[in-house]
């Protein structure tokens, strides 16, 4: 078997994904439960294609034994990388996954010894969140082998797709999260605020319970991680109103109307040409040396899409270590490099 499957390929950033392989010369079969959307859009590249929902096992497991891997772009991801990941484990199919979740990564990281028995690869976020700002930690941690501090922020210049705007909006009393001493620490919304110099341009940034406090701790060994985002005005004052507001925010109604707000599709090709992404990250350690870098990458659904189908053709060619593995553990710091438009100073 030397092909992959792509679950959740009507989505947004999954015919994003979809239409890269294709032009890549890859021949996926895609997947998803949206009968219509999947017939289309396997129509419009002659592709393969399945359509079954995650909760039906029997059709899961089939399209998963017909492949080496599969890219699970069907979110919210807390909601469906159980089943999906299970799956993989059942069937002895390398899983991966654009997620930005930090549960998710986290259970991933405890189905370790699991994926090792099954000799698969479990491999979640191999999109924008968080090969990017994984390769920076861990290049960080070359600079400086004994740091113990890592702050990690981005500037993403692009407007946000309607699942990520869903996540989010799913997550909404979830508060923020820090690593401290090793441990995930949970702290409330827009937690810390600090002046970031992004090289061309500094923004005021806020906390995020971004991907990487989970990840960069597996990735570099560093046991206290911060990072952080420059958010619109609108948009760090939700976050502070949701530290009190948050379980009413939360309630089904007011989700649904939330929810139903959100705009359909994300960005446009020509938005996304326009738009870029800035990354900082710096590392300290308890004698007070320090260490900063800064990198440029395109904006962040595109990286995605590059950066996921990059990762896959690595493991369609037998590139790949069994266990629980972040992007820049298994591939290095220099992985997010080998993406065109990429820049790191």
């Amino acid at each position: 078997m030397n092909n992959f499957l792509i679950y959740g390929a009507n989505g947004y950033t999954g015919e994003l994904i979809t239409r890269y392989a294709v032009e890549r010369g890859l021949r996926p079969i895609i997947a998803g439960r949206n009968e219509a959307a999947i017939k289309a859009l396997a129509e419009k590249h002659s592709l393969e294609h399945r359509v079954f929902s995650l909760d039906d096992t029997a059709k899961l497991d089939a399209a998963l034994q017909a492949v080496a891997t599969v890219l699970h772009c069907a979110g919210p991801f807390s909601l469906t990388s159980r089943q999906m990941g299970e799956a993989c484990l059942r069937t002895k199919t390398h899983y991966t996954d654009i997620t930005g979740e930090i549960a998710v990564f986290e259970a991933c990281a405890r189905a370790d010894k699991k994926a090792k028995d099954a000799g698969i690869m479990i491999m979640p976020g191999v999109g924008f969140d968080v090969v990017p700002t994984d390769c920076l930690a861990a290049h960080l941690k070359t600079l400086l082998p004994s740091a113990e501090n890592l702050i990690l922020a981005f500037y993403g210049k692009g407007r946000i797709s309607h699942g990520t705007q869903k996540t989010m909006t799913m997550n909404i009393d979830k508060g923020g999260a820090v690593r401290r001493d090793g441990e995930i620490m949970h702290v409330p919304a827009a937690w810390r605020t600090r002046e970031i110099d992004f090289g061309e341009v500094a923004k005021t940034a806020v906390t995020i319970p971004w991907g990487d406090v989970a990840t960069s701790f597996y990735s570099t060994g560093i046991p206290n991680i911060e990072v952080y985002t420059v958010a619109p005005p609108s948009a760090v004052k939700l976050m502070k109103v949701s530290r009190y507001l948050g379980w009413l925010l939360a309630k089904g109604p007011i989700q649904r109307y939330l929810q139903g707000k959100i705009p359909a599709g994300g960005p446009t090709d020509a938005e996304r040409a326009k738009g870029r992404t800035l990354l900082w990250g710096e590392a300290s350690d308890n004698a007070g040396n320090r260490v900063e870098a800064r990198m440029q990458c395109p904006e962040g659904y595109t990286t995605t899409a590059l950066a996921a189908l990059n990762i896959t053709e690595k493991i369609l060619a037998g590139n790949f270590t069994p266990g629980f593995q972040t992007p820049a553990k298994a591939y290095g710091p220099d992985l997010i490099l080998e993406l065109e438009g990429v820049a790191r100073q």
